[in-house]
């Protein structure tokens, strides 16, 4: 195993904004000498006195000792220039995305630092390779992508260029674990790993608000509610900023050469148009400001709760991809028995609930109208996925065109009896968390096929890096490749689009019977 660098070695930091700090501030607290240097020396020390207070705040919280914050400030210094940083054991870059920029720095330091020093930039979004591919020795040079803020975000991107030595990654990677940091290795290719998996959150929720799924709020409230994550796509564009957030997508559009995968969004272009930034802004899809009204969150009225509840089972599916929601069902105290399929229904219909003579199906990305024509079957409910069916606190459905309202406002009351606060959806393929989570396992499995990271290195990198609550293939794994496969085949089929394509190794996956862990 390589191991990190010593302890003690140092660490020069180039650029002293708000990466740069962060990784000065992690390296001194982890016992490592930091030289801090930007071109300008006040930046320098403002970066300096704010590292020095953060101890102190960490220290008021009892998250480090008063001894250890004394010694980190005094491993922590400025230096008036690039000579001063001869004896580093790295060198982090953190300055001005710029291809040329940091090209001409480390040419500069090529010519200062010793034979044995790492090279590491910070880049969240520029080749890696293309960095390294005019040095005498491209082969130290390494990506060492940190994220916003450093102290508390626990992902690191280790980017190998083609160049880069393999001993170097290792080397960068132990020592960003030495550092208390969950790193991951990648393959320098467009949008590394977070970047690129994330690019489905945002894509399909714009994609929902643009065809009328609901509105934001309602969205957002769906995808935090039922899908378990922290934010909603929505409101985290709008922290992010909706000028950064289209950048992002277009850079990684453009660097796949028109990947319809990757296609960015009118609507989002227009927001930037409009100067609609999000927070910086005072507004985004939200409305920001102390006279700022909260949005609503759309949800259904109270209905009567239903009698017992029949679910019919595909022969070969043992009912695994209803079954949590069976579970929860069951504790609502309803009596949920076991029957044959829908009359009529093909051969392999999913399993199905059956409430006031209303069919409730998991989604599989057609649309309730859609599967209502096809098993011939008018009162046709989907719901959507949830992370975790024993307590999510909110459902969502859709109605088929066709579906009486008597028999939705059973299925209504079905879901708000069992603890579901339930949202309406317009019959939109593939609903809100289930296309979005098939789409991010998608994107996963893509990197994963074309080496640019092993499985276990994007679910933690999605995890640690943008918070989601499970890793896109761990969640693949959990509702079932299959389901999976057959949302993103349907939703292909009906947008006769290339950005739904299933990736190889999902089919190869399928195929075999295996799963991405375990």
């Amino acid at each position: 195993m390589t191991n990190a660098l010593e302890k003690g070695s140092i660490v020069a930091v180039i650029g002293s904004g708000a990466m740069g700090a962060g990784i000065a501030q992690v390296a001194a607290a982890s016992g490592y000498q930091v030289r801090l240097f930007d071109t300008r020396a006040e930046a320098v020390d403002k970066a300096i006195a704010d590292i020095g207070k953060m101890y102190g705040k960490l220290v008021d919280k009892g998250r480090m000792d008063a001894v250890d914050a004394d010694a980190a400030r005094a491993r922590l210094a400025g230096v008036a220039s690039l000579k001063d940083v001869a004896g580093a054991a790295i060198v982090i870059e953190a300055i001005v995305e710029n291809l040329d920029v940091k090209r001409a720095l480390f040419a500069d330091l090529e010519g200062i630092v010793g034979d044995g020093c790492i090279l590491a930039t910070n880049t969240s979004s520029i080749s890696v390779t293309a960095i390294a591919a005019k040095l005498r020795r491209p082969e130290r040079l390494v990506g060492m992508h940190f994220f916003n803020p450093v102290p508390l975000m626990a992902l690191v991107e280790v980017i190998s260029g083609l160049a880069t030595a393999p001993a170097v990654a290792d080397t960068v990677f132990a020592t960003a674990a030495a550092w208390g940091k969950n790193p991951v290795h990648a393959k320098s290719t467009p949008g590394f790993i977070v970047n690129r998996v994330a690019r489905p959150f945002y894509a399909e929720a714009l994609r929902l608000l643009s065809e009328r799924a609901a509105d934001a709020a309602t969205l957002d409230a769906v995808m935090r509610e039922a899908g378990g994550f922290r934010m909603g796509p929505f409101e985290l564009m709008d922290l992010i900023g909706h000028d950064v957030n289209f950048s992002v997508t277009q850079s990684v559009f453009n660097a796949y050469f028109g990947d319809p995968r990757f296609t960015p969004s009118v609507l989002q272009q227009e927001m930037v148009n409009a100067g609609f930034l999000g927070r910086k802004s005072g507004r985004g899809f939200y409305r920001y400001g102390d006279d700022a009204a909260k949005a609503a969150v759309l949800e259904e009225a109270p209905q009567a709760r239903p009698g017992a509840v029949n679910i019919s089972i595909e022969p070969d599916a043992k009912g695994s991809v209803t079954a949590p929601m069976e579970l929860r069902l069951k504790e609502a105290g309803f009596v949920v028995k076991h029957r044959d399929p829908l009359p009529g229904a093909g051969e392999h219909e999913a399993a199905a609930f059956h409430c006031h003579g209303a069919a409730v199906f998991l989604t599989d990305g057609r649309t309730a109208t859609e599967r209502a024509a096809a098993n011939k079957h008018a009162d046709t409910v989907l719901y959507d996925l949830a992370l975790d069916c024993a307590g999510a606190t909110r459902i969502a459905l859709a109605r088929a065109d066709q579906c009486s309202d008597s028999a939705y406002h059973a299925v209504v009351g079905l879901f708000q009896a069992s603890g579901f606060a339930v949202t309406r959806l317009d019959d939109v393929p593939g609903m809100a968390v289930m296309r979005t989570v098939a789409m991010l396992a998608n994107e996963a499995a893509d990197a994963v096929n074309q080496g640019v990271c092993s499985a276990e290195a994007v679910d933690i990198a999605m995890q640690k890096g943008v918070n989601y609550p499970h890793g896109p293939l761990a969640w693949a794994d959990s509702v079932g490749l299959a389901h999976i496969v057959t949302v993103l085949s349907n939703l292909a089929a009906t947008y006769g689009e290339d950005r739904y394509r299933v990736s190889p190794l999902l089919r190869r996956k399928l195929a075999g019977g295996a799963r991405f862990h375990g």
